[in-house]
């Protein structure tokens, strides 16, 4: 049905509530719209009411593509429910388009019958052409089969902060707030934790705080003035284990387990990495460690990268590279240095499309066979996968254990999904983590004073020396080497 932005005579009883077990809102438009932003707020506000979530943000495939065009549709798509969610939704329940590239990239995958907000006043004929419409859908029957809603978010934004001072261009960059009142009001959120965060965010530029507190307030009392919605949804908390909470993204959880694994074993860490999508956010969230004991290494390369790696853990340093699909390839050479070394390492393959640089901001579950098979050589490699967002935390720690324990380099097979996908972790007793001794030898364990560095024990794991410890000095490489001894053959 389509329903007019007027008043409607039939709409003045309150609107019917409805309870849902779980839904899912997407909200879509250009790079600068900050869809991103608006449903990270969806979602923190959607935890702290009780909710589990499941996200999936999804970034254009091309970088600043011309504004209003498909290619530059920007999207983040939130499942909120009253149960354990494992999905971020198959299909959309609720669409927020703000304009019409948004709407065409994005309609499909509503449901019949489901609804969608549009921005009424991003229909024009400039905006229409960018995305390829001959006429608005917004005035044919094309969108019959869904529960339209024409909102001028646009115009109610300037309205709503036209005494703030600001801009006409900064104040249409508060769109994304009126449309997310818009949305907590239609699915009975609450503003507070939003507006708490704007002071937070915008708090030294005060007149920026009050235009974007402003906007979220005029969409979210539009919703309860205008008698357009003749229904509003309502998602009860999820019965969640009891504990302290928090929302994780994979790559946040995935940091927090590699520091935790390291001062769990009483190591430094060491993560060397070249920035790649989507796995550069573990780099940036372990930059914010130090105080940890962590030292971050942005290399010229991910050749480098994965060298200094194979270095840092010849040096006893628990040592970590993160890379995708594309960077895994360019690593080979020296993972298969690391297990021709027998060295305790962690490499995380965030995977994307591929082939080749592929598709970096798309993910697919594609790099098992590269990552099991994918080195000259016989080169075995131990290989975990996380299911969820938070279990990206216990399986960076387990590779630790395992690489550790077993002397080899260790690959986690993450992907884009997990990485920017965020779900409600509940946070773990500190002194219930996993530990594990490291013991590095001090002293000689052959009768000749020659230390033999492939020297194994009963699991067949060699020694784990450290250089410059006195009597141990001793030869590891990737050519052909003496057994036990590791000389140059």
């Amino acid at each position: 049905m389509v329903v007019s932005t007027q008043p409607a005579a039939s709409l003045k009883k309150p609107p019917q509530v409805v309870e849902r077990e779980e839904l899912t809102v997407r909200f879509v438009g250009d790079s600068g719209d900050g869809m991103q932003l608006a449903g990270t707020q969806m979602t923190n506000t959607s935890a702290i009411f009780g909710n589990d979530v499941s996200t999936f943000p999804d970034f254009p495939a091309e970088i600043r593509a011309p504004a209003g065009t498909i290619a530059g549709v920007s999207g983040y798509q939130l499942n909120f429910g009253a149960h354990k969610l494992r999905t971020a939704g198959d299909r959309v329940n609720a669409l927020i388009a703000m304009n019409p590239a948004a709407l065409k990239a994005n309609i499909e995958d509503l449901e019949q019958g489901g609804i969608l907000v549009v921005n009424d006043d991003a229909f024009g004929k400039m905006n229409l052409t960018k995305a390829h419409y001959d006429h608005s859908p917004l005035d044919d029957d094309s969108l019959r089969r869904y529960q339209l809603f024409r909102v001028p978010i646009d115009r109610l934004t300037a309205e709503a902060c036209a005494d703030t001072g600001l801009t006409g261009r900064t104040v249409s960059r508060c769109k994304n707030f009126f449309a997310l009142g818009l949305t907590y009001w239609l699915f009975g959120r609450s503003m507070d934790p939003t507006l708490r965060w704007i002071q937070d965010k915008f708090g030294s530029k005060p007149e920026v705080a009050d235009a974007n507190a402003k906007a979220l307030r005029a969409g979210f009392y539009f919703g309860e003035t205008a008698e357009m919605f003749p229904v509003r949804y309502l998602i009860p908390p999820a019965k969640l284990p009891a504990g302290r909470y928090r929302k994780v993204t994979g790559n946040e959880a995935m940091a927090m387990g590699l520091v935790t694994a390291a001062a769990r074993a009483g190591k430094p860490l060491f993560y060397g990495s070249y920035p790649i999508t989507p796995a550069s956010d573990i780099l940036h969230e372990l930059a914010r460690y130090k105080s940890f004991d962590v030292r971050t290494f942005q290399a010229e390369d991910e050749i480098a990268a994965m060298a200094s790696v194979v270095g840092a853990a010849f040096a006893g340093a628990f040592a970590v590279t993160g890379t995708s699909g594309p960077g895994l390839a360019l690593k080979q050479e020296a993972i298969g240095l690391g297990i021709m070394t027998e060295l305790p390492m962690v490499i995380v393959n965030v995977q994307r499309g591929g082939p080749s640089t592929g598709l970096p901001t798309k993910t697919e579950q594609a790099d098992l066979f590269q990552a099991v098979l994918g080195r000259n050589g016989e080169a075995p490699l131990c290989v975990l996968a996380p299911a969820t967002p938070g279990d990206c935390f216990s399986m960076a720690i387990e590779a630790f254990r395992i690489a550790v324990e077993f002397m080899t380099p260790v690959m986690v097979l993450s992907d884009g999904y997990l990485a920017n996908g965020a779900e409600p972790w509940m946070l773990p007793d500190v002194d219930r983590l996993p530990s594990f001794k490291v013991v590095h030898p001090t002293t000689n364990n052959s009768d000749n004073g020659h230390f033999l560095s492939y020297k194994r024990d009963a699991k067949l794991v060699r020694p784990w020396a450290i250089p410059g410890t006195p009597g141990l000095e001793h030869r590891i490489g990737g050519l052909e080497k003496r057994d036990v001894t590791g000389d140059v053959c």
